[in-house]
């Protein structure tokens, strides 16, 4: 029987894929990355473990011109801090749009893209990044 590849092993990794967090049943807050312990509820909380939908807006933004060698070729790129729908916040990378279309609250989903590689020939890593829901045609 032949060895697995690492990227199979990879790609059975559920968290690799989803966007995975707690959910509080105490007080019905969302949380990413996951928690030990509810923040608000201390050791009354009762956390469970939750898979983000990947839907929210983007409650602010930056555009980076500027960025280490392994992100030049991707300059300029947008960071955001989305606001997932469940309430949780969350930084990451903004594409499949042009720079000048991208706005506060604009409604964005996840998307799972390369975002960097080791060496010529080295490991690739996967992550979460957003892209917009739709079309983006102005700021409506």
């Amino acid at each position: 029987m032949a060895e697995k590849g690492v990227a199979q092993l990879w790609r059975k990794i559920k968290a690799i894929y989803t966007i995975q967090g707690d959910h509080c049943t105490t007080c019905d807050t969302y949380y990413f990355p996951p928690r030990v312990v509810c923040p608000q509820c201390r050791r009354k909380g009762q956390l469970e473990k939750y898979t983000f939908k990947g839907l929210g807006k983007i409650h602010t933004f930056a555009i980076v011109r500027q960025a280490p060698d392994t992100f030049k070729r991707q300059i300029p790129y947008i960071v955001a801090q989305v606001e997932l729908d469940e309430g949780a916040r969350l930084t990451a990378q903004i594409v499949n749009c042009d720079i000048e279309d991208v706005h506060i609250d604009m409604r964005v989903r996840s998307c799972f893209r390369k975002i960097t590689e080791y060496g010529e020939s080295g490991i690739i890593v996967y992550g979460y990044k957003f892209e917009p829901t739709m079309k983006v045609t102005g700021h409506e």
